[in-house]
């Protein structure tokens, strides 16, 4: 079937074209591309969790939000640029914040670095006086094994006095720490040794926080989609624990593989603030196309976060700037 269609702007005789170039499936496609913005959770998370995998990478959406603009233009059709307006709406609603530069500190902020320095990094001693010269007050770091862990802890010692580690996952501290202990986040059907949760109250200038370091399994992508189960339990399992802390203001900071948008980790992203500016991609080093290292809180906000330059492990660190309520003023 085809359709006659003048021509845009001035002279030129009018040509046929069919109807399907006029852009209507490209206008069906940027609904739908819109619609996944904005309820990602129509998605159902059933066998290879295909709610979770959109998830993981749904800023990158913007990218067909770009690429379905440029066919509208070259389409030349009014149906199609009108349609490419909804998800472009529906981006900046869910991620235009983020690109946002960071507000000043309110003058009760800590800066914490969250780094998965990885078992295999050959430079251990770089990446501890790399997370140094961040000027963070706390350095949350996963993957610690011997002999590397003998070395961040001297390293790092001379700026950041007190250290607890668990396991394999520790935290850096430039004030007192007390009340170590290990969080048991291991999922149902992992045996031998794994520890990789901690909890320990940091005395701030500011009172007294509790801080949690995690570092929650991984997860594969393949033929069958994601396999995210374990990580999933293992999620709920530290939101349990977070919500049953006595302490009002707590502070999360782990590798969590997983995105904030992701389903997967609802019991924490529920009870807890996350990063308000910044994308942060962290993950892989050589080309990071998701953030699955994350810095919540609890009665706190989370402010700008960054990455810093690699070091040599398969993760890039971020930094993130977190502002305490004041006593009595609540918080999320």
């Amino acid at each position: 079937m085809a359709e006659r269609v003048g021509p845009w702007g001035a002279g030129g005789a009018a040509r046929w074209r069919p109807v399907r170039e006029r852009g209507w499936v490209t206008a069906a496609v940027a609904v739908l591309t819109a619609g996944l913005l904005v309820f990602p959770r129509a998605v159902p998370n059933s066998a290879g969790r295909p709610g979770s995998l959109l998830e993981a990478f749904l800023p990158w959406l913007g990218l067909v939000v770009a690429v379905l603009f440029v066919l509208a233009l070259l389409r030349r059709s009014p149906p199609a640029l009108v349609a490419v307006l909804l998800p472009v709406a529906a981006w900046t609603h869910a991620f235009g914040g983020l690109l946002l530069p960071g507000a000043e500190g309110g003058g009760r902020d800590l800066v914490v670095a969250q780094h998965n320095v990885s078992d295999d990094n050959t430079d251990p001693a770089g990446t501890a006086r790399a997370l140094a010269g961040a000027g963070s007050d706390l350095i949350a770091l996963e993957e610690l094994v011997s002999p590397a862990l003998e070395v961040y802890a001297r390293t790092l010692a001379p700026e950041y006095p007190y250290h607890a580690v668990r396991g394999t996952v520790g935290l850096w501290s430039r004030h007192p720490l007390s009340g170590a202990r290990r969080v048991d986040i291991r999922p149902e059907g992992i045996t031998g040794a794994w520890s990789r949760g901690l909890r320990t109250a940091v005395r701030t200038p500011y009172g007294e926080v509790a801080v949690y370091v995690a570092h929650l399994p991984s997860v594969r992508v393949g033929a069958g989609g994601l396999a995210s189960s374990r990580r999933d339990e293992s999620a709920r399992l530290l939101g349990g624990a977070v919500a049953a802390e006595k302490l009002g203001t707590v502070i999360l900071l782990g590798d969590l593989n997983g995105t904030v948008d992701d389903r997967g980790l609802a019991p924490l992203t529920s009870r807890m603030n996350v990063a308000e500016r910044g994308f942060a991609f962290s993950f892989p080093a050589a080309f990071p196309v998701v953030r699955i290292d994350q810095v919540m809180a609890r009665s706190a906000t989370v402010g700008q976060i960054r990455t810093l330059p690699a070091t040599g492990s398969d993760h890039l660190p971020v930094v993130a700037r977190i502002t305490l309520v004041r006593p009595g003023r609540g918080g999320g």
